[in-house]
C-alpha cells in the first residue's frame, strides 16, 4: 500500500501527470500537420510574391488526388483514367487552362516552389520557441532487495537568437519513492534559465545558423521567380506548339489537295496516252505516288506531335482531341506583327527585368556574404554564458520557490585561434566559389546578350523568309494559272502543270511554316527581355512593346544580317 501524499508533493506529482499527458495529447493527425505545413508554406509564398512583384496569386499544389488517403488509391484506378475515351474540341485558351490544371511539368514547378519554401519553415522554426515536454518513469530493485521507482518530467523552451545566441528555460519536476526499507518519497522541483552569446566569432549576421536562415529566405526570392518565369516560358511553349499543329493541319489539306491535282492529272494523260509519250505518263504516276506518300508522312507526323501534345497537356491519349484552326486563320489574317529592337536597350531592360538574371546577381551576392561569414570563422571565440536556477527543497511543491536560494553563475569563455585549419579551407573555398560565380554571372550576361542578338537577328530572318515566301507564291500561283490556260488552249502538258502545283504545294506549306516560326521567335524574344505578360486574353497577338517604349526603334539594328536588299559578301563581312 503507498501511504498518503503529503499535500507539498501533491502539486509535483500532477504536474508529472500533466506533462505526460500533454505528451500524450498534443500530437496531432498526420492530415493536420500536412494543413498545417500548407498554411505556413502558403502564407509564405504570397508574402514573398507581394513584396517581389506586389502583387499575389492563389497558390496551392493540391490536385484532385490530394485529399484522398494514399491507400485508397489504387493502380487500376489510375489505367482506367488514363484509358478514358472521349471527344473534344480544344481551343488555345483551353490549351493554355489545362497545362496550368493538370500538366505534370507544371505541377513539378509547383511542388518545388512548395518545398524550397518548405525547407524556410524549418529554418525559422530554429529562431523561434521550440517548447518541449518529457518524461521518464523507472523502476529499481537493488541487490539487497530494496525496490524503488522515480519519475522524471520536464518542460521548457529554447530559442535561437538573431545575435547568434541561445536561451533556454525549462522547468523539471524529479520524483523518488523507495517501495523497501526506508519508504519515502523525494521531490525535487527546479526552474532554470541559461543564455550562451557570441562576442566575437558568430555575433549577429555572421553566425553561421542566421547565414542559413538568409539562404533559406533568398532561396523562396529564386523560386519564386523562376516560376514566375517557367508560367510566362511555359506559356509561350504551350501557343507555340499549339499553332505548329495548326501549321502542319494547314500542310496536311495542301499535301491531300496536290494528291488529288496529282491523280487527275495522271488520269489526263491516261487518257492522251496515244498522244503523250509513255514516259510521260510514267513520270505523273510516279508524281502521284510522291504525292500520296507526302500525304501518308505529313497525316502520321501530325498525329505523333498531337499526341505528344497531349501528353503535354495531361490527356488521355484515347481521347480525340480537335485543334481549333480558328487561331491560325486570326494569325493569318494578322500577318507580322512588327518589332524592332535596339538590341543595346534591350539588353539594359532585360538585365532589370529577366527573372533567370536577376537570381544570378543575388546569388552572386551570396557568395560574396559567405566569404564574409567564412572570413569571421577565423576569429577568435568570445562567449559570454549566464546560468540561473531555482531548485526546491523536498518535499517543497513546485508552487513555492524561494527566491532567496536562486543560483546563478555568469562569465566570459575565450578560445584563442590557435587551431583554425578547417576554418581556413571553408575561406578559402568560399574566396574561389566566389570568382567561380564572377565568371558565371558573366556568362549569363553574355549568355544573356547572346539570346536577345540571336532573337533579333533570328526575328529578322524569319521576316524576310515569310516575305519572300509570299512572293514566291504569288510566282507560283500565276504560273499555275499560266499552265492551266496553256493546257487548255493545247500548247502546255500535264506535266508542266504538275510541276507548277507541284512547287505552288510547296510554297504554300513555308509560308504557313515561316508565319508560324515568325511568331515563336518573337514570343521568345519577348520573354527573353522580360516584357511577355502571358496573363492578359490573346497575349499572343499583342505587341508586348507598349510597357517598354525606351527599347522600340524605327528599324531593329541588325548590321550583321542584310535588311531586304542583300550585300555582296566582302561588303559584309567589312562592316
Amino acid at each position: 500500500m503507498f501511504e498518503k501524499v503529503p499535500t507539498k508533493t501533491r502539486g509535483g506529482l500532477i504536474f508529472s501527470t500533466a506533462v505526460g499527458a500533454l505528451i500524450l495529447l498534443a500530437g496531432c493527425t498526420p492530415k493536420q500537420y500536412a494543413k498545417r505545413a500548407d498554411n505556413q508554406v502558403y502564407g509564405i509564398v504570397q508574402s514573398v510574391e507581394r513584396e517581389v512583384f506586389g502583387k499575389t496569386n492563389q497558390f496551392t499544389i493540391d490536385t484532385k488526388w490530394s485529399q484522398r488517403d494514399p491507400d485508397s488509391i489504387l493502380a487500376p484506378e489510375i489505367v482506367d483514367e488514363r484509358s478514358e475515351t472521349n471527344r473534344m474540341k480544344l481551343t488555345l485558351d483551353q490549351a493554355l487552362e489545362l497545362a496550368a490544371r493538370q500538366s505534370r511539368q507544371y505541377q513539378s514547378q509547383k511542388e518545388q516552389l512548395y518545398l524550397t519554401a518548405l525547407s524556410l519553415t524549418g529554418e525559422q522554426y530554429a529562431f523561434g520557441p521550440q517548447f518541449f515536454a518529457n518524461s521518464s518513469a523507472d523502476y529499481l530493485r537493488s541487490p539487497n532487495g530494496e525496490e524503488s521507482g522515480s519519475l522524471n518530467s520536464q518542460i521548457g523552451v529554447n530559442q535561437l537568437l538573431k545575435t547568434g545566441g541561445r536561451l533556454s528555460l525549462s522547468l523539471a519536476n524529479d520524483i523518488l519513492r523507495y517501495y523497501t526499507g526506508d519508504p519515502r518519497r523525494e521531490t525535487i522541483n527546479t526552474l532554470s534559465v541559461s543564455l550562451t552569446q557570441p562576442l566575437l566569432r558568430g555575433f549577429g549576421r555572421n553566425s553561421p545558423a542566421v547565414e542559413q536562415l538568409t539562404q533559406a529566405e533568398r532561396n523562396v526570392v529564386y523560386a519564386i521567380r523562376s516560376y514566375s518565369y517557367f508560367q510566362k516560358e511555359y506559356a509561350i511553349q504551350i501557343v507555340s506548339d499549339y499553332f505548329d499543329l495548326l501549321g502542319q493541319k494547314n500542310i496536311i489539306r495542301n499535301t491531300y489537295s496536290n494528291y488529288i491535282s496529282q491523280v487527275q492529272s495522271t488520269k489526263r494523260l491516261e487518257a492522251r496516252v496515244l498522244d503523250e509519250a509513255p514516259i510521260d505518263v510514267d513520270r505523273a504516276r510516279s508524281s502521284e505516288l510522291s504525292a500520296k506518300n507526302n500525304y501518308i508522312n505529313t497525316i502520321a507526323s501530325y498525329f505523333n506531335s498531337l499526341d505528344s501534345f497531349k501528353i503535354e497537356l495531361g490527356i488521355p491519349l484515347n481521347v480525340r482531341v480537335f485543334i481549333d484552326d480558328g487561331e491560325l486563320e486570326k494569325l493569318q489574317g494578322i500577318g507580322l506583327i512588327p518589332v524592332s529592337l535596339d538590341r543595346q536597350a534591350a539588353f539594359r531592360l532585360a538585365v532589370k527585368s529577366n527573372y533567370n538574371i536577376l537570381n544570378s546577381i543575388d546569388k552572386f551576392e551570396d557568395t560574396k556574404r559567405k566569404v564574409r561569414v567564412a572570413a569571421d570563422q577565423l576569429k577568435a571565440d568570445l562567449g559570454l554564458f549566464a546560468n540561473a536556477s531555482l531548485a526546491s527543497d523536498p518535499p517543497t511543491d513546485y508552487t513555492q520557490f524561494d527566491i532567496d536560494k536562486v543560483r546563478y553563475n555568469f562569465g566570459l569563455q575565450l578560445d584563442l585561434p590557435i587551431d583554425r585549419l578547417r576554418e581556413r579551407n571553408s575561406y578559402r573555398a568560399a574566396l574561389v566559389s566566389f570568382e567561380s560565380n564572377i565568371r558565371s554571372l558573366a556568362l549569363d550576361l553574355d549568355n544573356l546578350k547572346d539570346q536577345i542578338d540571336r532573337g533579333v537577328r533570328t526575328l529578322e530572318q524569319r521576316r524576310q523568309n515569310y516575305l519572300i515566301q509570299k512572293n514566291a507564291l504569288d510566282l507560283a500561283n500565276r504560273r499555275v494559272q499560266a499552265s492551266q490556260l496553256l493546257l487548255e488552249a493545247g500548247r502546255g502538258t500535264v506535266l508542266d502543270l504538275v510541276d507548277a502545283q507541284n512547287e505552288q504545294i510547296s510554297t504554300q506549306n513555308s509560308v504557313t511554316t515561316a508565319l508560324v516560326n515568325y511568331q515563336s521567335t518573337r514570343l521568345q524574344l519577348l520573354l527573353t527581355i522580360g516584357i511577355v505578360e502571358t496573363d492578359s486574353p490573346e497575349f499572343w497577338f499583342k505587341s508586348q512593346l507598349e510597357s517598354a517604349p525606351e527599347i522600340v526603334t524605327a528599324q531593329s539594328t541588325t548590321p550583321d544580317l542584310p535588311r531586304d536588299r542583300p550585300v555582296d559578301p566582302d561588303t559584309l563581312f567589312s562592316n
